[in-house]
């Protein structure tokens, strides 16, 4: 499984950029998101940025893997997860069709 790393672009070079994660400084390969000016945010795996997403989306995902790095740690996730908690869980639109049409099963 690969877990995506929000990172902040600090220098362009090309298809290359260093990034940093708010704890390290890494270089990242571009060529899967283009032209990404400095100060944008990426998301990350295995050093590729895969997506520009913005400074909202970054804020979220680096919580919920800094709860995540506590609660491996044997500590609690604290409010990591906040933006889940007041959200009911909903179905993809094929289930939820299939689910308003009364079909209970696959």
């Amino acid at each position: 499984m690969c877990v995506g790393i929000p990172m902040r672009i600090l220098s362009v070079d090309g298809i290359a950029a260093t990034a940093t994660d708010g704890h390290d400084v890494s270089r990242i390969d571009l060529s899967l998101v283009g032209d990404v000016p400095v100060g944008a945010w990426v998301l990350t795996f295995l050093g590729t940025a895969h997506e520009v997403i913005d400074e909202a989306q970054a804020a979220l995902i680096s919580a919920a893997l800094d709860g995540l790095r506590r609660i491996m740690a044997g500590g609690e996730a604290g409010d990591a997860f906040a933006d889940l908690d007041a959200r009911t869980p909903e179905l993809p639109p094929h289930l939820q069709a299939a689910l308003d049409a009364g079909h209970s099963q696959g």
